[in-house]
């Protein structure tokens, strides 16, 4: 039962945390956010932020590989490289689904005062996943700029997404999405 209480107690105060960072980066680049701003913005003990976290840059590193760890499991799941007919429906509707579960924390990373290096790892495992699919597909394209359209396109209307104030639901993105990469791959006829 402490055991339990003790989780609640770490979930909140890391919930506290994150909720400040997120509002913090709308404002300023994370080099410009400090240890004190954000323990007073989340109302809590400098002492105890260190107790989960070395400093922000570590904090938002595991707030980055906790995403990546999920996003990595829905690729795994979704993502068939064996099969015959390319269908990324339902990637990509886990993926906006996924997004929409975690909207406040992928905007502030994919926003100007996000990290780079998140949205550059998104990138690099978009490009991957891509990469592997493609081989397996007959196209008249090289894949190198099949793997660049796919990886701007894809995450160029995942920022878009997450800027608007009611963006469609995951479903709706997934069909668009899916249809813009189908027609774009030369995946379908028109």
């Amino acid at each position: 039962m402490k055991t339990d209480k003790t989780d609640r107690r770490v979930r909140r105060t890391k919930s506290l945390l994150l909720h400040g960072l997120i509002q913090l980066m709308a404002e300023k680049d994370i080099k410009d956010i400090s240890v004190k701003e954000l323990s007073d913005l989340a109302d809590i003990n400098r002492g105890t932020f260190y107790l989960h976290y070395n400093d922000i840059y570590d904090m938002l590193a595991q707030i980055e590989d906790e995403l990546f760890i999920e996003f990595h499991e829905i690729l795994d799941r979704t993502l068939n490289s064996d099969s015959a007919i390319f269908s990324p429906q339902s990637t990509l509707q886990e993926i906006f689904s996924f997004l929409e579960r975690h909207r406040d924390v992928a905007r502030a990373m994919m926003s100007p005062h996000g990290d780079l290096a998140f949205v550059n790892r998104l990138k690099d495992l978009v490009k991957e996943r891509m990469g592997n699919l493609l081989v397996t597909k007959q196209t008249t394209y090289d894949n190198s700029y099949m793997e660049a359209f796919t990886v701007s396109g894809c995450i160029g209307v995942i920022e878009s997404w997450l800027k608007q104030q009611t963006p469609p639901p995951a479903e709706e993105m997934a069909v668009i999405c899916g249809n813009m990469l189908a027609k774009g791959l030369g995946l379908y006829e028109d």
